[in-house]
This record gives C-alpha cells, structure tokens and sequence, in this order.
C-alpha cells in the first residue's frame, strides 16, 4: 500500500502538485509580508506541504477551533481562497481530459474546501485510526 501511495504522489507532483503548491507558496509569502497575516500565510505554508504530497493524509477540523478561524476564513475567502480554488478547478478539468488524470482530477476537487476555508483545519494521516482523528 505504500508503494501505492508513493507512486500516487510522484504522478501527482509530476502532474498538477508542483505547480498548485507552488501557488499556495506564493500566496504564503503574500499574506507573510504584513504582521496580522501571517497565520494566513503559516497556513497555507501548510496546505502546500499538503497539495505537494496529498496520498497518505486527509485533513479535519480542529476541535479548537473558534469564532477567530471563522472571521479569517472568510477574509481568506476574499482575498486568496477563490483564487486557489480556481486553480484547483481548472487543474481539475485538464485532469479529466485524460484517463490516467481522472483520479488526479477527483483528488484536486476533493481539495478544494480546504482552499476556501483553510483556518480551523489540521492535516493528519489516513493511517490513524478514525476515532483517534
């Protein structure tokens, strides 16, 4: 299975990985140049380790998580959100041309609540047992 899962993610990064983590890259270092947005930019910092290595991890929402992730959600949604989302989706539909790229494709839509809404979530393992995530 892990095998599986290693090739999963060297044909992901080849495919669209590299390049959607290289966005949230720049949206991190965007969001870091100002004081009050920087959780903005740690997180997505986090979710590019997580679109550039997807296969193996799902995320959750934190139970921690409060009124403050919903208003930074929501900013997040205006200023960067839609735009990775976008990304997502548009990556998504060259995917599918393809048959080998379906399963990429459904991955990368599959990750989109995640580019709208990113504060109040955490990435973790698929391998952890359901009720310990």
């Amino acid at each position: 299975m892990d095998v599986l899962r290693f090739l999963l993610n060297i044909l992901w990064l080849i495919l669209c990985g590299f390049w959607m983590a290289l966005g949230y890259v720049v949206a991190g270092i965007v969001c870091c140049i100002l004081i009050v947005t920087i959780p903005f930019g740690i997180a997505s910092f986090r979710i590019a380790g997580y679109v550039l290595w997807p296969f193996g991890r799902t995320t959750r929402e934190r139970p921690d998580a409060g009124g403050a992730s919903c208003v930074g959600n929501a900013i997040w949604l205006i200023f960067a959100g839609w735009w990775l989302a976008l990304g997502h989706l548009v990556t998504s539909i060259a995917l599918a041309v393809t048959i080998i790229g379906i399963p990429f494709a459904w991955a990368n839509l599959k990750m989109i609540p995640i580019s709208l809404m990113p504060l109040g979530r955490e990435i973790v393992s698929s391998d952890q047992p359901f009720a310990a995530r």
